[in-house]
């Protein structure tokens, strides 16, 4: 971890602790938006665990939500959640689709 990421080291462990996950991908995406250098404001998440097992999506959100519910109030300001079982990652291709380039300022 390092030190000049508090928000995604924060992020990570409170995911890590709460769900156990045998996969954890926490990829920023601020740099992506109009946003300062090193900025913590949008993130994606991969994360599988079993206790996404018989859980549709949506309950799997409302969960990684309310878990980093203190981060998405106090500057996080985009979070794109990948939910999944252990089941549904090994039969996917475990890659992370890149996200749309971002329409809502300046970019880059």
């Amino acid at each position: 971890m390092s030190g000049n990421t508090p928000v995604e080291n924060a992020m990570r462990e409170k995911l890590k602790a709460s769900l156990n996950p045998s996969h954890l991908e926490i990829i920023n995406e601020s740099y992506m938006h109009n946003v300062p250098k090193g900025a913590e404001t949008h993130f994606k998440v991969v994360v599988v665990s079993d206790q996404f097992d018989n859980k549709p999506l949506l309950q799997r959100h409302r969960l990684v939500n309310k878990i980093l519910d203190h981060e998405l109030k106090n500057g996080v300001h985009a979070l794109s959640i990948n939910a999944k079982t252990p089941s549904q990652w090994q039969d996917s291709d475990r890659s992370v689709s890149p996200s749309p380039e971002c329409r809502g300022g300046f970019g880059k």
